[in-house]
């Protein structure tokens, strides 16, 4: 008993460490400033609505002023002139960049740079199939300097260019299943095995923040339950937990006076109900989360309403997709 509590309470507080370590990822609270984007072929307009964008969502993430230097007389593509511009401006980091036109894509390059040092923190680019696509671009963009993180480390769910994605904004469908292996280790009931092996299958839908399905798990008996889960990033370590509900059908075989129930007699305990309805409450942590495949890591608790009161944490590795 002590250990499957000490099981639970371990998986849970992992979970916790691993939220607040991705919540803590991206603290560049410094004061930054953007300056006019060198155009090569894009109109003015899209310029002037891609660095609007830009400046909106960096604010959004770092939750101060950005300053935009849209007066300047000419566009400042180089370092040395961003570091005079940006001492001027009595700012930490100012990000410049140019917008090249090739055929229907627009190729954003940006750097951020260290007005003090005068070092270029990041020097990237990314790709954005039309014009409308500017707005994710400026998106990832605007994460890659809040996070300081290369432009491939940013992608996140609703962040994701049709470049890396010709059916939607993500890496894959929003229509998952995928198969999980484990252990059920019962707390009560299940004939008081220590633990027995466990497989299920599970199908559902994957929203922003949420994910809903149905699971069908063979448990020392069926079981088939609807679940829904709450997912706390969107990053590709997303932590998530939630519940389920559904039916259960334990297989119980009776062992004489030995049985847990020994004061009943073969014709008592074979009228005990050994299938009731589910309660499950769950966690765990989905892998590769932006991509059209996902690792899963889970742990549930549940409760089987039937006369025996089997109750079993069941911890499970599988693969969606």
């Amino acid at each position: 008993m002590k250990i499957k509590s000490g099981l639970l309470m371990a998986f849970f507080i992992l979970l916790l460490s691993v939220n607040f370590i991705i919540g803590q990822e991206g603290t560049n609270k410094n004061k930054i400033a953007i300056l006019p984007f060198q155009s090569i072929g894009i109109d003015e307009t899209s310029m002037q609505t891609a660095e609007f964008l830009l400046k909106q969502e960096i604010e959004k993430l770092n939750g101060q002023s950005v300053t935009y230097a849209k007066d300047l007389p000419e566009a400042c593509s180089e370092i040395e002139c961003a570091v005079k511009v940006g001492k001027e401006l009595n700012t930490d980091q100012i990000v410049i960049g140019t917008m090249s036109k090739l055929g229907l894509k627009i190729i954003v390059h940006f750097m951020l740079i260290e007005v003090n040092s005068g070092n270029a923190i990041l020097n990237d680019n990314l790709t954005a199939a039309t014009v409308e696509d500017l707005e994710v671009v400026m998106k990832r963009i605007a994460l890659s300097v809040f996070q300081q993180k290369p432009i491939q480390q940013t992608a996140q769910v609703g962040a994701i260019t049709q470049k890396e994605t010709w059916e939607s904004n993500r890496r894959g469908a929003n229509k998952y299943a995928g198969i999980s292996f484990g252990y059920v280790f019962p707390e009560n009931g299940y004939d008081e095995v220590d633990k027995s092996f466990t497989m299920d299958f599970r199908t559902g839908f994957e929203l922003e923040k949420f994910t809903v399905g149905s699971h069908f798990a063979l448990r020392k008996g069926f079981a088939a339950n609807i679940y829904a889960s709450y997912l706390t990033t969107k990053t590709d370590i997303c932590p998530y937990f939630g519940g389920a509900f559904g039916f259960h059908w334990v297989n119980h075989v009776y062992q004489g006076d030995d049985y847990n129930y020994h004061d009943d007699n073969w014709e008592t305990w074979d009228k005990k109900n050994k299938d009731g309805f589910e309660l499950t409450l769950h966690g765990g942590i989905r892998a590769f989360r932006t991509y059209n495949f996902q690792i899963l890591i889970n742990l549930d608790y549940c409760v089987t309403f039937n006369d025996f009161d089997d109750r079993a944490l069941v911890f499970t590795i599988g693969l969606l997709k």
